[in-house]
């Protein structure tokens, strides 16, 4: 998507019409990005109402969805628009959620791969979420019914269906089985 400007700031991109579509920023320039499908969705569903469910029994924080933006980067502004994320009470009271873009790294961001994703998009997006201080990056893969875990970009794990996705120090006491997220 090409404007009249070349660079936009996070205030710009919450201001422009989005028509339906799902817009990011990264490094000031803006990028639309095409509907989830199906299984997307569904994945990222699954994987946000089992986070939501022990978060919340557990009082860790907050789980935010696909639609939410947080600032990464200014100057020039990066928002980015995880599938699901985790943000710890003891960095972001309810009564101090922003009725706009948050301006803080998630503790925890899932990215669920679509068939268009291509390898270097997933990988730009990791590189974002770990620079900005993301502790533990998911990325889901449902067609291959597998996981990708980053703690940054040289501890990285490889998971089966068969394995287990865990909260470790950031959702502490999350466990959940990676084939009920495609289920």
């Amino acid at each position: 998507m090409r404007t009249l400007k070349e660079l936009f700031t996070a205030e710009e991109l919450a201001h422009l019409p989005s028509e339906g579509r799902r817009l990011e920023l990264v490094k000031g320039k803006v990028y639309e990005m095409a509907p989830a499908g199906g299984r997307h969705g569904h994945t990222a569903n699954r994987a946000a109402v089992r986070l939501t469910v022990h978060t919340d029994s557990a009082g860790l924080g907050h789980i935010f969805t696909a639609e939410t933006g947080f600032i990464l980067r200014q100057n020039p502004d990066t928002v980015r628009a995880p599938d699901v994320s985790f943000v710890s009470i003891g960095r972001l009271r309810l009564e101090d959620i922003p009725d706009g873009y948050i301006n803080l790294a998630p503790d925890l961001v899932v990215e669920v791969v679509s068939p268009g994703d291509t390898r270097r998009e997933v990988r730009e997006k990791v590189e974002d979420w770990l620079r900005a201080g993301v502790k533990l990056v998911w990325v889901l893969y449902p067609i291959s019914r597998s996981a990708t875990v980053y703690r940054s970009v040289e501890d990285v794990r490889n998971l089966t269906e068969a394995d287990s996705l865990e909260g470790e120090d950031v959702v502490p006491g999350f466990s959940c089985r990676l084939s009920d997220l495609f289920a």
